[in-house]
């Protein structure tokens, strides 16, 4: 399966930008089930400075500056990949370990897990309370399996949490998300997130896309997507599994990979600083494509 997605950022700036530093992770990964086959940044003004780089949790970033006089930026990314289909997922090893002794081994002296180690502690946006370690452990219960406890969460999550965009914005609370029970898949994630770690585990953020499919009979139309989130959790000797409690499903072909981190903010994917005064206005759009 083949597909190209085109990510748009504009900014709409009120008064003139006499300097703008930009950071944007907008060109995909390669994994085991994606290859990145090509991708194309077109930035307008023209950066005067531009460089890549891989940040520390191997993402792909992009550093650029405008040093001119603007009102308008548009950060255009257009990207091809394949998507494999890999084999090996389903082992009976993490359909059986319990979590506890998951927990155990992650923790031993050495370099095997030590990746995974990054990845147990609470950030400011995964903050665990006892309201979110309680719904956590109604499926962490004792000698669990790691795999069919962290399943158990997504489809409680899907099942507890009403998907509404627009209630929450980057900046709400998981105590706000917790009480209305309302969110969008960002903050589904960091629930989840949140609530595996306050089990001692490693748990990731995973930033990229879901293709979605036009109604029968009708053509998809343009700029539709969106970006989407999920989580990974992390089993020894077989490695990361996702799950999306959005759509209360194990990724696969249809979920495209941007990167990951310990939560949103190690993966945002446009952001940066302006010399301004006033107000601005944003808009994204996002469009995944099959070619093949």
């Amino acid at each position: 399966m083949q597909y190209q997605i085109t990510h748009t950022t504009e900014y709409e700036y009120h008064q003139s930008v006499s300097l703008c530093h930009n950071v944007t992770r907008l060109i995909l990964r390669n994994t085991e089930d994606q290859l990145c086959k090509k991708t194309v940044v077109k930035i307008t003004p023209q950066p005067d400075i531009i460089c890549e780089y891989k940040d520390f949790f191997g993402n792909n970033v992009m550093y650029f500056a405008i040093q001119q006089q603007h009102k308008h930026l548009k950060v255009t990314v257009v990207s091809q990949i394949e998507k494999r289909i890999t084999a090996g997922s389903m082992l009976n090893f993490y359909q059986t370990t319990p979590w506890e002794e998951i927990k155990l081994q992650v923790l031993e002296p050495g370099d095997d897990n030590f990746d995974a180690r990054q990845y147990i502690t609470e950030t400011a946006i995964t903050k665990s309370t006892e309201e979110i370690l309680r719904y956590a452990q109604q499926s962490f219960t004792p000698r669990r399996s790691l795999f069919y406890a962290s399943a158990e969460l997504m489809q409680r999550i899907c099942k507890d949490f009403e998907f509404k965009p627009g209630f929450t914005t980057v900046a709400t609370p998981l105590d706000i998300v917790i009480k209305e029970r309302k969110g969008v898949c960002q903050d589904f994630a960091h629930f989840a997130i949140a609530c595996i770690r306050s089990m001692g585990l490693p748990v990731r953020y995973v930033s990229g896309y879901l293709e979605t499919l036009a109604p029968e009979g009708k053509e998809k139309l343009v700029g539709v997507d969106a970006s989407h989130a999920w989580f990974s959790i992390f089993i020894p000797n077989t490695g990361w599994i996702d799950f999306d409690p959005t759509n209360n499903m194990m990724p696969g072909e249809q979920h495209i990979t941007i990167g990951w981190g310990r939560d949103y903010a190690d993966v945002t994917p446009l952001k940066g600083v302006i010399l301004s005064s006033g107000p601005h206005q944003l808009r994204v759009s996002v469009d995944v494509r099959r070619i093949l």
